[in-house]
């Protein structure tokens, strides 16, 4: 347990679970985003439409998870310069409860407020 109470070798177990899981999707995404045959002979405007949609959705989705991996790589960083569990902007300790609910979060729920605010 960390000075704050929370279990930094739980939370490092998560993040990393996650980032396997993240690493290992990006193959099955990249066959989504692949780019759209547009041959009419092949495909009716409404397939061609439909795997448009399907490929704007993937590469939404890749984006998601590249942004989650930067979180949970920065969050990596954190524990190993033993800076995990203390918010970015105040410094003051992250709740237990929300890094176990979040454990790439690198600001307390004040700050979290007052920027999303």
């Amino acid at each position: 347990m960390g000075e704050q109470g929370v279990d930094v070798e739980a939370r490092r177990a998560d993040l990393e679970r996650e980032r396997a899981e993240l690493v290992a999707d990006q193959a099955e995404r990249r066959d989504a985003e692949a780019t759209v045959e547009l041959d009419q002979q092949r495909q009716g405007r409404l397939s061609r439409m439909d795997a448009l949609q399907g490929q704007a959705m993937a590469k939404a989705s890749a984006e998601r998870a590249q942004q989650r991996l930067r979180l949970i790589d920065a969050a990596l960083v954190r524990i190993e310069e033993g800076e995990y569990g203390l918010c970015r902007e105040c410094d003051e300790p992250i709740a237990p409860a929300r890094l176990a609910a979040d454990p790439a979060a690198a600001l307390c729920i004040d700050c979290a407020a007052r920027r999303e605010a």
